[in-house]
């Protein structure tokens, strides 16, 4: 899995406090909350940080693929864990992101997501629009 992580300039930080329920029975974050926590900081990149800065929101993306890799046990901590997200690769219907879910000192988690875009109202894949392309450079290190 290619995820170098580029400078802060790049990524999207997405900040958030672990519920109790997201523990289980071996005390430590299930694994599928993991997914979850990378679901809410695609929703605020690409959707909620651009509505409150007044910008149009990427709309109509469809995961096409997940991969994950489990670093180390996350514990309950009243200490908030962060997603940090830049973009990998953009091309006309897909993009790649890489994410760290981490806290100051660990990286617990390391994944990719394949994303594709998809017209809601004709029920098929879609190429972007320039504006979405521009929305989705704004992290995507440049070399």
């Amino acid at each position: 899995m290619d995820t170098e992580a580029p400078s802060a300039q790049f990524r999207h930080v997405y900040e958030f406090h672990i519920r109790f329920g997201d523990i289980d029975s071996q005390g430590h974050v299930n694994n599928v909350k993991f997914l979850g926590y990378l679901e809410d900081a695609r929703l605020e990149m690409l959707h909620s940080d651009p509505v409150r800065k007044g910008e149009r929101p990427v709309r109509g993306m469809v995961v096409v693929r997940h991969e994950i890799d489990y670093r180390r046990p996350l514990l309950f901590t009243v200490d908030p864990v962060r997603v940090e997200t830049w973009v990998t690769e953009v091309r006309t219907a897909s993009f790649k992101l890489a994410y760290e879910i981490r806290d100051d000192e660990h990286v617990y988690a390391t994944a990719t997501s394949t994303m594709a875009a998809f017209d809601v109202e004709k029920g098929r894949l879609r190429r972007f629009t320039e504006a979405e392309q521009e929305a989705l450079a704004r992290y995507l290190p440049r070399e």
